[in-house]
């Protein structure tokens, strides 16, 4: 595991998937929200439609996101958003909107109700995965053409979404994965109560339904952002690291157009 050792300056040489080292987290959101909007305007001027795999984490992006769709007047009309996944009660449905841990009302509250509504596109082209009918995303996909851009980050795990590690499966196995619902990863769990239950593991839900391995890594583009100081050792093993389920971020190494953003804080040395 020599690539922990690599330097910040030394980060993206030779990386397996690129490394764009940038400055503090606000850059990294701007460059995330900026390849929306022009990715948008680019398919507007050609009367096409733009297919976007969403993250709620990170999130940085979406208030720069919507204050230049706003400003400039880009219409969404011709836009989907499919987000990534969203948390379950134990019963396998969706845990009330109202929730803070809600992807579902974090993507109302600060996306679409921020947006001028003869900007935004209509209710049935804002996805989300569903429980019930997992596969429906999937179709929809094949259905839209394929995926544009899939944005995200990278869990503490490797995971991509709620894609979580997987022991008992080959890459290959790993990266033809659909969307489902799923049991989440202690790993998981745990970092995700640092930042939303104030380290109350237990007050997290235990379920999740996940948009596929396979829908992200079929999207034309990948872009991920990261800042956390954690972050340090999940790039270096996600672009050095071997490519396995029990990290999948290093799937990505096997794609043709994937790009991480890191700000300064991500990219420098773990130990």
């Amino acid at each position: 595991m020599d690539y922990f050792q690599i330097s910040a300056q030394d980060l993206g040489k030779d990386a397996k998937i690129p490394v764009v080292k940038l400055g503090d987290s606000g850059e990294v959101f701007y460059e995330l929200a900026l390849e929306m909007v022009n990715t948008i305007r680019e398919h507007n001027a050609r009367g096409e439609k733009t297919v976007f795999i969403c993250p709620v984490g990170p999130v940085g992006q979406y208030p720069i996101f919507v204050r230049l769709v706003n400003r400039d007047r880009i219409s969404l009309k011709h836009c989907w958003f499919l987000n990534m996944d969203e948390y379950l009660n134990d019963d396998d449905t969706y845990i009330a909107k109202e929730s803070p841990l809600s992807f579902r009302g974090f993507m109302e509250r600060t996306v679409y109700s921020q947006i001028d509504p003869e900007l935004l596109m209509p209710p049935e082209q804002r996805v989300f995965p569903d429980p019930a009918d997992p596969g429906r995303i999937d179709r929809l996909i094949e259905e839209l053409g394929g995926v544009d851009i899939a944005f995200g980050g990278i869990g503490i795990n490797g995971h991509l979404a709620f894609n979580e590690a997987r022991e008992d499966m080959t890459a290959q196995e790993f990266a033809a994965l659909g969307t489902r619902a799923l049991s989440l990863n202690p790993e998981t769990r745990t970092a995700n109560a640092i930042g939303d239950r104030c380290g109350a593991i237990d007050a997290m839900p235990k379920r999740a339904v996940t948009i596929g391995i396979k829908q992200i890594l079929g999207a034309r583009k990948v872009r991920l952002g990261i800042f956390r100081e954690w972050h340090r050792s999940v790039v270096r093993q996600a672009a050095y690291g071997p490519v396995t389920a029990h990290f999948p971020a290093s799937l990505l190494q096997n794609h043709p157009d994937a790009v991480i953003y890191a700000n300064s804080t991500a990219a420098a040395q773990p130990f």
